[in-house]
């Protein structure tokens, strides 16, 4: 029985689908380079991180200011998701075309808008067409932003010849604990919505500005397309990625991993707040606790991917995810609620970073797959909010969280596709 082993060392893809030449790697970067594209992605899973966990920390005061009821609650923040899922079709290409720093870059200006125009529209017109424009401009640049970073961190990842994407995302967890601890800080001292929001829109696109500059040169990671390749020739790349079923089922195992995260992003404050009667300020300290469940999984999640491979760490950190969603929903301690989220958010930390490296595993066409499972799995964050809304007027908001389990449960079975080609080849060999 051959035991699934992470690489440590780039070896040679597997052939893709596809009849068009694989364009020639250019030299490959120095070591001082990898290094700093590799902060350079840090600190942008990072900012994004800042900006998002800014969001979803005031989303009860956005709720009250609108005076909003559950169900229109979650048809608010599905503005987001739209814009996110609008995105995605397209982010691989574009980030073939202008490569992963100028796409980053200009997703995260786009971010920046969304976000202030969402807060001021909270706490100064009281609208809930204008916040909800803001929040498809938020979701829109922070899809395309998630693709980018997410091919550009794959790139980093293969140069360095070790498991570390999920450590990216852990920088994107940091950054939301980050903005959770900011967002109940600005609770408990009455700061206005749109004042914070604004002020996280400028931090975060400074920021992220000067980090893509130390990104790869464009064109030292080979993408299976040549420079000169045309708009027809890149979409029939994509369309040939649609019809991959790896790719298709990485993508489904990704929307479950997205629902399970995004679940807790969106509704666990409000849930907390709604069905176990805490503050504002207590609601955004339990969503910090997930939060900071997620970091830990993804900082030494890595070790154990490369000691013990995708599948058995996977199936391990699901379970975790499955017993902590149900205690935070069932237990009649409040400590021990506190405890199921923390677990839920450690058992959720792998599933989405394992799943953008599994897409990129060929390095050829890694921007369109990733593209493609980013879409799959961003359909979560489409329907997510709104069925949790729904299900919340009628079961309550807390209840309604039952369903992340619920779910998770049969995704054990699509854990096997995320096993790295070579593995499948060299187990099939012997």
């Amino acid at each position: 029985m051959c035991q699934e082993i992470t690489p440590r060392k780039r070896t040679t893809p597997v052939s893709a689908p596809t009849s068009r030449p694989v364009a020639p790697a250019a030299a490959p970067p120095s070591a001082r380079a990898v290094l700093l594209a590799r902060n350079g992605v840090a600190v942008t899973f990072t900012l994004n991180g800042l900006a998002v966990g800014s969001w979803f920390s005031r989303v009860p005061a956005v709720r009250e200011a609108l005076d909003l009821s559950a169900g229109r609650l979650g048809l608010l923040l599905l503005a987001m998701s739209v814009g996110a899922l609008l995105a995605m079709p397209t982010a691989g290409l574009l980030a073939q075309r202008l490569g992963a720093a100028r796409t980053v870059a200009l997703a995260t200006g786009v971010v920046a808008v969304g976000l202030t125009v969402a807060g001021l529209g909270a706490t100064m017109t009281g609208s809930f067409a204008v916040v909800a424009v803001g929040l498809v401009a938020f979701g829109y640049g922070s899809g395309a932003c998630d693709v980018a970073m997410n091919v550009e961190g794959a790139a980093v990842e293969r140069r360095l010849g070790r498991t570390i994407m999920p450590r990216f995302h852990a920088g994107w967890s940091l950054g939301s604990v980050a903005g959770a601890a900011l967002g109940a800080g600005a609770a408990r001292f009455d700061v206005p919505v749109g004042t914070h929001l604004v002020a996280v829109a400028v931090v975060v696109l400074v920021g992220t500005v000067l980090a893509a500059r130390t990104y790869l040169p464009l064109g030292v990671d080979p993408t299976g397309d040549p420079a000169d390749a045309t708009p027809a020739a890149r979409r029939r790349a994509q369309l040939a990625a649609w019809r991959e079923p790896r790719t298709l089922l990485i993508g489904l195992f990704v929307l479950v991993a997205a629902f399970t995260e995004g679940a807790a992003n969106d509704w666990l404050a409000v849930a907390f707040i709604d069905g176990r009667d805490l503050s504002e300020a207590a609601g955004a300290a339990v969503f910090a606790v997930f939060v900071v469940g997620m970091t830990v999984g993804r900082t030494v999640g890595t070790i154990a991917l490369d000691r013990w491979g995708r599948v058995p760490v996977l199936s391990g950190t699901i379970g975790l995810a499955v017993v902590g969603a149900g205690l935070a929903v069932l237990a009649g301690s409040g400590p021990v609620a506190v405890v199921g989220v923390a677990l839920w958010g450690l058992g959720a930390s792998l599933g989405f970073p394992v799943g953008m490296s599994a897409a990129a595993d060929d390095e050829a066409h890694a921007a369109v797959r990733v593209s493609v499972v980013a879409v799959i799995g961003y359909t979560a964050f489409l329907g997510g909010p709104p069925l949790l809304g729904l299900l919340g007027d009628q079961v309550g908001t807390l209840r309604a969280l039952l369903v992340v389990p619920l779910l998770l449960l049969p995704t054990l079975l699509l854990v096997p596709v995320l096993r790295p080609p070579h593995a499948v080849a060299s187990a099939s060999e012997n």
